[in-house]
């Protein structure tokens, strides 16, 4: 596709990922549009480096002299105790220069625009915005600026949230947590870190085996790293997403390193001017694809914008960088080894060896593979010689997984951009702020009126959507007298199915602001449950407010956090997890039992999950200490792992 596809379309904001202050110049230097950063602890990146208020502020005098906007992360569910300070915070980001606040809590965002006149707020990817519905839900009630949506959405699928009119950012880069973000409790439940507060364990990049009812793996995948990814790259979609009117591109890295940031962000900038400027070909996606290569990543995927989510999504045999393939081996000599590049190298990169020893190897050879540093410079269809004292063979792949040049290249960048942080006088500015205590917004949530159904009564049986695609396939069963749980996934492919369970159940329990927008358009009894998260009275009274009957606590709050809610639970219509006698864990679009082998296809090629024989046998994932988490894949190939 060449860049008339897209003749007369606004460019999207390039949005980078700042740590620190360095990552903010950085980011600057290589041509970011917006930068967001966390400051405090109220942030979804808690252990990331941070600024102090002075480095935040010089960082945003600069970025505002070279028009760079600024955004600030509260993208943590926060408790009733943390309210007043989640505000406060805002206030003071404000006040040091930031432009906007990126909020996930339902409730905070209320506060802040009870407390903040005219505060600009964008709603993360955190809250779970899968659908149209869920977008116009955010706007028109939150009265947020902006939706970052899902991840796992296809193109076609931005394009329609693009076109509610709403401004919409999409992820364009970099790591994807496999869970769907908001509706993962797996580090929470299993480490007792919760995701949704910034402290995830990351339980997603670790070992794991798949065994049957057995206990006999059935993985047949080379590697154990059965639920990682790949890092998102959405690059070879650049002119689809600008014609489909994103207003926002993500990078994801918020604890990357500077050189990340700057070698992303430039590549990125100059993909997106060749796209204003119709040059745009498929020989510029490989050029650039390598050059994004060269920075910290676990190899990459567009598997999602393209509608895909099976093995090719992941990465199994590393959770860790694996660089850009460089050449391979052609000679094997003493302690040394040559390379025939197939991309220009640079003295002091860093090349990786990828040496399989095989199954007769020795128990004392090394599992990691060499690393071995470049002697010189040398363009590609050259050869070199490397030094390498480790037994390899010919035909090894060669990686550079280091780049000196971008390193180097980062540092001008930086020597250059400190200086004028040293100069910058940051701007004081005066925020408005009115006053807060906490108190729940539009209405007293301890005391709001339950929303029941008058032409119904209290269904007295329970059933889980997701389970309801096998056990009523053809939607006939008369489910007046049930409560359905749908599912915490709700996109445009679902809405149908979403619509039809709504007017068979006596009684649903949204987990969605997707769901809770079509219960609103049909008039039907609703509760919520997470990922729907609520963690303070402002969240209850919104989610009454919209016209929720009970809502249900998330199984961490209950495992954790238990005190600190003791006064949510005791609100009437507020009751414990709705997945209580078997906590999940995760759900995710991609397929586990792709681990097991290629899915089985029909004439066309098309996969049908409905049909999977691999969904009715019994699995487990396994962890390392040898327990055993239950895995569930639905008639869509969604996964749900279960606390054991």
């Amino acid at each position: 596709m060449n860049g008339s596809g897209v003749a007369g379309a606004a460019l999207p904001e390039l949005l980078a990922p700042a740590g620190g202050l360095d990552q903010m110049l950085a980011a600057v230097a290589a041509g970011a549009d917006a930068i967001y950063a966390g400051l405090g602890g109220y942030n979804a990146r808690v252990s990331a480096h941070g600024f102090t208020d002075d480095e935040f502020a010089r960082g945003c005098a600069v970025a505002h002299a070279h028009g760079v906007r600024v955004y600030v992360t509260l993208n943590v569910f926060v408790f009733d105790d943390e309210l007043v300070d989640a505000v406060a915070l805002g206030a003071h980001a404000l006040e040091l220069g930031a432009d906007a606040l990126i909020v996930a809590d339902a409730g905070l965002a209320c506060a802040l625009r009870a407390a903040i006149p005219g505060v600009e707020i964008h709603l993360s990817t955190q809250a779970g915005v899968h659908s149209e519905g869920a977008v116009r839900l955010a706007a028109d009630e939150l009265g947020v600026e902006r939706v970052t949506t899902a991840r796992e959405l296809t193109v076609d699928e931005i394009a329609a949230l693009c076109a509610t009119g709403v401004p919409i950012e999409v992820f364009c880069h970099g790591a994807i947590c496999i869970g769907y973000s908001g509706a993962c409790e797996f580090s929470a439940l299993r480490r007792a870190r919760s995701a949704m507060r910034g402290d995830c364990t990351q339980p997603c990049r670790l070992a794991y085996d798949l065994v049957d009812e057995a206990g006999e793996s059935v993985v047949s995948v080379e590697g154990d790293r059965l639920l990682c990814p790949c890092d998102y790259l959405g690059i070879a979609h650049l002119p689809e997403l600008v014609a489909a009117g994103v207003a926002s591109l993500k990078i994801e890295g918020r604890m990357k390193n500077p050189d990340y940031v700057f070698n992303v962000v430039r590549v990125w900038r100059r993909a997106l001017d060749m796209v204003r400027d119709s040059a745009w070909g498929p020989d510029v996606v490989a050029e650039l694809e390598r050059e994004l290569g060269r920075s910290f990543n676990r190899g990459f995927t567009d598997a999602y914008l393209r509608g895909r989510s099976g093995a090719e999504l992941m990465s199994f045999e590393r959770a860790i960088n694996q660089g850009v393939r460089v050449g391979c081996l052609v000679a094997v000599g003493h302690e040394e080894v040559t390379v025939e590049l197939d991309a220009a190298v640079a003295a002091g990169d860093t090349l990786e060896i990828r040496f399989y020893p095989g199954v007769d190897a020795r128990p004392d050879v090394p599992k990691r593979w060499p690393q071995v540093p470049c002697p010189v410079n040398a363009a590609a269809g050259e050869r070199v010689v490397v030094h390498c004292k480790r037994k390899v063979d010919t035909d090894c792949e060669v990686y550079l997984i280091r780049s000196a040049g971008v390193l180097e290249q980062t540092a001008t960048a930086l020597e250059r951009m400190r200086v004028e942080a040293d100069a910058a006088v940051p701007i004081e500015r005066i925020v408005e702020v009115l006053p807060f205590e906490g108190d729940a917004v539009d209405g007293d949530a301890s005391t709001g009126e339950l929303m029941e159904s008058p032409e119904r009564g209290v269904p007295t049986r329970v059933a889980f959507a997701w389970q309801l695609m096998d056990t009523d396939p053809h939607d006939e069963f008369d489910l007046s007298d049930a409560t359905v749980v749908l599912d915490e996934v709700c996109r445009s492919g679902d809405a149908e199915r979403t619509r039809s369970l709504m007017r068979r159940a006596g009684r649903v329990v949204c987990r969605n602001l997707g769901q809770v927008a079509i219960a609103r358009e049909l008039g039907v009894a609703f509760d919520v449950a997470a990922p729907v998260f609520c963690a303070n009275r402002t969240t209850l009274a919104w989610l009454r407010g919209l016209g929720a009957g009970c809502v249900h606590l998330p199984a961490e709050l209950v495992a954790n956090d238990a005190g600190r809610v003791a006064g949510l639970a005791d609100c009437p219509g507020v009751l414990g997890p709705v997945d209580a006698d078997r906590p999940e864990l995760m759900v995710c679009e991609h397929c586990l039992l792709t681990a097991e082998g290629t899915c089985a296809t029909d004439a066309t090629g098309q996969v049908h999950c409905r049909d999977c024989q691999r969904r009715r046998q019994t699995r487990y994932l396994v962890e390392r200490d040898g327990t055993r988490l239950p895995v569930a894949v639905d008639a869509c190939g969604r996964t749900r792992i279960f606390l054991s």
